[in-house]
């Protein structure tokens, strides 16, 4: 099928193309990297009167560390400038290894950030990477702007807070302490499909081997990432060891709300979110997976 016949905006700036949004009697879709969109419109489940093409506007491109100490990336930066930038692989290692499996070359290239936010697909990277990493995201409309925790930001399924005058311009990531360390882990049908379930585990581990902090988060199988503060919890404060992971994991099972469709039942989805929660906290701490063995 071909999209229905839509008006093409190219705005040159942000305070064009945010003007252009202000008219709030307009059927206006932004559009970033088209990776989402396009398709849709092709099969006619979008049919905006009006594209505001974001492809122009430089400012928002682009990964720095601001002077807060946050790493700031436009909205507008792709998912293969993550994948091969040296700050983000610096500072966060987790990021540059998720955009490894996002999809494949071609898209990662066209693919951005923001639009995937955006866009708030359950299965999709950036929604639970945003949440995990505990990131600011900021809203701009004409003459003002807010920032909204990425936790806050998605409502549901390809739903989120962002009102029809208002554009994601930055997303802004706190920098990691030294002691993190991290998992990642998610199953698809096939290498660059979405994930049919994923969790990714962030701890902050002392020299003894305690959990001083923790952050779990799964999607896929949820209707939007979902932390998992629970059994978070009940890491802090110890030493991990596999017995008590598999009895958290008994707790949260039943707890999470879990989704189904025409690709997987809500039953294999509750067993894949507990296997792939296990082994992203045995990548986490090797230790476990020796224990597990």
């Amino acid at each position: 099928m071909k999209p229905q016949a839509f008006r093409y905006l190219r705005p040159q700036s942000l305070e064009e193309a945010l003007a252009a949004l202000s008219d709030t009697e307009a059927d206006i879709r932004p559009i970033a990297g088209g990776q989402s969109l396009v398709p849709m419109m092709s099969l006619r489940l979008a049919a905006p009167s009006t594209l505001l093409d974001l492809g122009s506007i430089s400012s928002l491109r682009g990964i720095r560390v601001d002077e807060s100490g946050w790493l700031v990336a436009g909205s507008m930066t792709t998912h293969s400038d993550f994948e091969h930038s040296e700050i983000v692989g610096r500072h966060f290692p987790l990021l540059p290894m998720a955009m490894e499996s996002v999809a494949h070359m071609p898209i990662r290239s066209r693919g951005t950030i923001g639009g995937s936010l955006a866009h708030a697909d359950p299965a999709g990277d950036w929604p639970a990477l945003s949440v995990a990493c505990e990131a600011k995201l900021v809203l701009s409309k004409q003459g003002a702007a807010r920032a909204v925790m990425a936790d806050e930001f998605f409502c549901g399924i390809f739903s989120t807070v962002l009102e029809p005058d208002e554009l994601l311009t930055e997303i802004h990531f706190p920098l990691w302490p030294s002691n993190r360390r991290w998992g990642l882990q998610k199953f698809a049908r096939r290498r660059g499909d979405f994930a049919l379930a994923g969790a990714i585990v962030l701890l902050d581990v002392e020299d003894d081997g305690r959990v001083a902090w923790a952050r779990i988060v799964v999607n896929g199988a949820t209707e939007m990432p979902t932390v998992l503060s629970e059994l978070a919890a009940g890491l802090e404060g110890k030493v991990p060891d596999a017995s008590m992971v598999e009895a958290l994991l008994d707790q949260v099972e039943s707890s999470v709300d879990v989704r189904s469709d025409l690709h997987a039942s809500t039953a294999y989805r509750k067993e894949l979110v507990r296997v792939m929660i296990r082994r992203a906290l045995q990548q986490a701490l090797p230790a476990l997976e020796r224990e597990h063995e």
